[in-house]
């Protein structure tokens, strides 16, 4: 028979202690730095959704008054108390009727880390994450988004929404 020789028991425990140091070591570069540090996640891309500001959205003009703008929808597309999937200026957009002849748009970015927001009736919801929105103000109903989708200006002019100019 072959003489075969027995690990010593110390290099048995030094191999596990290393084993376990690693495996530590590898656990903590997974683990957030504090529970209370905001996420390290890479910043969402540059938008391509219009700029706009954190203003209120405007209510749109009567469909007598006439407006001028990019034509975003026919205004029996969005249903009252609905809203609508759209594109302004280029952008992923929402538009919702809360009541009849009010029209308010607002870019469907999410707020939290990027995603494109859907339209989903009343509110708005990101895909992504689960964050729902008011589909008339734009305000968070549910996070992890903590901030209001941004309004775009549109009007109503005839019956068409166009963007506000």
């Amino acid at each position: 028979m072959a003489d075969v020789t027995q690990p010593a028991r110390r290099t048995i425990l030094t191999l596990g202690a290393t084993g376990a140091f690693g495996g530590a070591l590898v656990l903590a570069g997974c683990a957030p730095s504090s529970p209370q540090s905001p996420s390290t996640t890479p910043a969402a891309p540059e938008s391509s959704a219009p700029e706009v500001t954190n203003e209120p959205p405007a209510e749109s003009t009567g469909p007598d008054e006439p407006a001028t703008g990019d034509d975003v929808a026919a205004l029996a597309d969005v249903p009252v108390g609905g809203s609508i999937d759209a594109t302004i200026d280029g952008g992923p957009a929402l538009v919702a009727q809360p009541t009849a002849g009010q029209v308010v748009a607002f870019s469907a970015i999410c707020t939290h880390q990027g995603c494109v927001v859907a339209a989903a009736g009343a509110e708005f919801h990101c895909p992504c994450h689960g964050s729902r929105f008011d589909a008339a103000t734009g305000e968070v109903l549910n996070g992890p988004a903590i901030d209001p989708l941004s309004p775009i200006e549109v009007a109503v002019s005839g019956d068409r929404i166009v963007a506000a100019s």
